[in-house]
C-alpha cells in the first residue's frame, strides 16, 4: 500500500513539475488591464521562468490592429526572465499586446493583454 501512495505522489509531482515548464506571464507594465495617464515608453513583461528572447517576440496593436510597437523586442540584460519592446508615443486609447515566448527549456508559451492610455 505504501508502494502504490508513493507511486501516485512521485506522478503528481512529476506532473506538477511539468506543469511549471512553462513560461508564463507573472507581471507587465503597464500592467495588465490598466489604464495609464501618460504614454508608456515601452512594453515589459516578466515570466515564471527564464526565456529565451532571440525565439521570442511582444507586438502591440492599436484598435485598428496596425502595429504600433517599434519592432525591437529584446531583454534588457539584466533579467532572464523578462522581455521589453519599445513604443512610439501613443495618443489616448486602447492597446492590445500579444506575446510569444519560448522558455530556456524550449517550451513555448503564448498570451495577450489589453492597457488603455488616457491621455
Amino acid at each position: 500500500m505504501k508502494r502504490i501512495a508513493l507511486s501516485l505522489f512521485l506522478i503528481v509531482l512529476l506532473g506538477l513539475v511539468k506543469l511549471e515548464a512553462h513560461a508564463f506571464l507573472r507581471h507587465a507594465e503597464p500592467a495588465v488591464g490598466s489604464t495609464v495617464q501618460k504614454s508608456p515608453n515601452e512594453v515589459r513583461i516578466w515570466f515564471t521562468e527564464p526565456i529565451q528572447p532571440v525565439l521570442s517576440i511582444i507586438k502591440v496593436f492599436d484598435v485598428m490592429e496596425k502595429q504600433i510597437d517599434k519592432k525591437d523586442t529584446h531583454s534588457d540584460g539584466g533579467s532572464k526572465t523578462s522581455l521589453q519592446v519599445s513604443l512610439p508615443s501613443l495618443g489616448p486609447g486602447l492597446y492590445k499586446v500579444i506575446w510569444r515566448v519560448v522558455s530556456v527549456d524550449g517550451h513555448s508559451t503564448t498570451g495577450d493583454f489589453t492597457f488603455r492610455v488616457s491621455s
